[in-house]
């Protein structure tokens, strides 16, 4: 690991850095990380939201009603196994697995039907869909989340990460009720926990954006605002959907298209944040277990 990959982090034990973008936790690292995650799930018991487990994998079928395919191809990692045939699988053997820089020479694949997990919430909706909600719906989850990046750094830029998110599927003035709540809590929080975060409209990477009209909308009508640390690193957002992931799934709200809209933390993110600016040592824990 080199010196800028830990600038800020040399003297954090608990942190043990995977160059293929992941990172290991124990010790008081970990603590921290676990007492975060407690403080965003003591949050989200203020919405009385209900909490989740959440699969690794997510169908491709239903990713496809979101266009991600064609929105997102630079970051989706799919799972892969080898096709189960006998002469597939002895011609695998047969030859070198592994070569000695590491790669694995496949041969033939079985088809692939599944994305690894990249963002929590879209599970909530497929669990959803066709429903008509008679009441807005508040859930949450912290669920392994990947991404596949052009590099790497420790708990800035990972390629699987976890991601704590609070969402709320409902009527456009329940989910923007429930968003301008939030941003005005947060807000609130980082000024009082002496934590240099501010707020910033920003638009979701999309492959090839200026040929993307999802990114020319969100570019003239912001729906996602980000939580940027110390003006460069963006450890959380808030997003409103409006009524787009209602639509994809036929989920209604009293018959009427349901909005949504989500509170997204990356917990690796935001451990990154305090670690930077209290350290362990002098971190005083009860500052972060301030309500929003």
């Amino acid at each position: 690991m080199t010196a800028d990959q830990m600038r800020g982090l040399e003297n954090i034990e608990g942190l043990i850095w995977q160059e293929n973008g992941q990172s290991v936790l124990n010790g008081e690292a970990l603590a921290l990380y676990l007492q975060l995650d407690q403080m965003f799930s003591n949050w989200a018991s203020t919405w009385k939201a209900e909490s989740w487990k959440l699969p690794i994998f997510i169908s491709a079928k239903e990713l496809a009603k979101l266009d991600y395919f064609h929105s997102f191809p630079h970051l989706v990692t799919m799972p892969v196994t080898l096709d189960c045939s006998d002469e597939n699988l002895n011609a695998f053997t047969a030859g070198q697995p592994i070569d000695a820089s590491g790669v694995v020479n496949l041969t033939n694949l079985s088809p692939v039907q599944d994305v690894l997990t990249p963002a929590a919430c879209y599970h909530f909706y497929v669990a959803h869909q066709s429903q008509n909600l008679l009441s807005p719906k508040y859930l949450t989850t912290c669920a392994n989340c990947f991404r596949r990046e052009t590099h790497y750094l420790p708990l800035q830029r990972q390629w699987s990460f976890s991601m704590r998110e609070i969402v709320c599927i409902g009527s456009s003035d329940e989910v923007k009720h429930f968003l301008e709540t939030w941003k005005n809590s947060l807000e609130h929080f980082f000024a009082k926990a002496k934590l240099d975060v501010q707020f910033e409209n920003a638009t979701d990477p999309f492959f090839n954006p200026s040929k993307n009209p999802k990114y020319l909308m969100q570019r003239l009508d912001p729906v996602k605002t980000e939580m940027i640390y110390k003006k460069s690193l963006a450890i959380g957002s808030i997003n409103f959907h409006r009524s787009y992931f209602g639509e994809a799934f036929k989920i209604t709200r009293d018959g009427e298209e349901a909005y949504s809209g989500c509170v997204a933390f990356g917990m690796e993110r935001w451990l990154y944040a305090v670690l930077t600016s209290f350290g362990l040592t002098n971190l005083d824990l009860p500052q972060l277990q301030q309500k929003v």
